[in-house]
């Protein structure tokens, strides 16, 4: 259920300032949303599996957080990758 290191660093340079740019929010926020996808298709062949929905649950409240913070800081960025990743409707 990991990101590969070939997704990892494709979302890197796609949203990163450059290749070593592992930290800021834009990166942390769109590798969460690659695992969250992930972790909803197994979700859907797996229902029971209540662990996996509890961490899911926690990326995406910890998703949220990184989220409101972006838009305090940077309201600009905040939109651009919300418009990347389709988050919003």
């Amino acid at each position: 259920m990991t990101i590969n290191l070939k997704n990892k660093s494709s979302i890197i340079k796609k949203y990163g300032k450059d290749a070593n740019d592992t930290g800021s929010a834009s990166v942390q926020i769109a590798m969460m949303s690659q695992k969250i996808t992930e972790l909803t298709e197994h979700m859907k062949s797996n229902k029971k599996d209540f662990a996996t929905k509890r961490g899911l649950l926690m990326l995406v409240g910890k998703r949220k957080r990184l989220l409101s913070y972006l838009k305090d800081t940077n309201l600009d960025g905040y939109r651009e990758l919300v418009k990347k990743l389709k988050l919003r409707g």
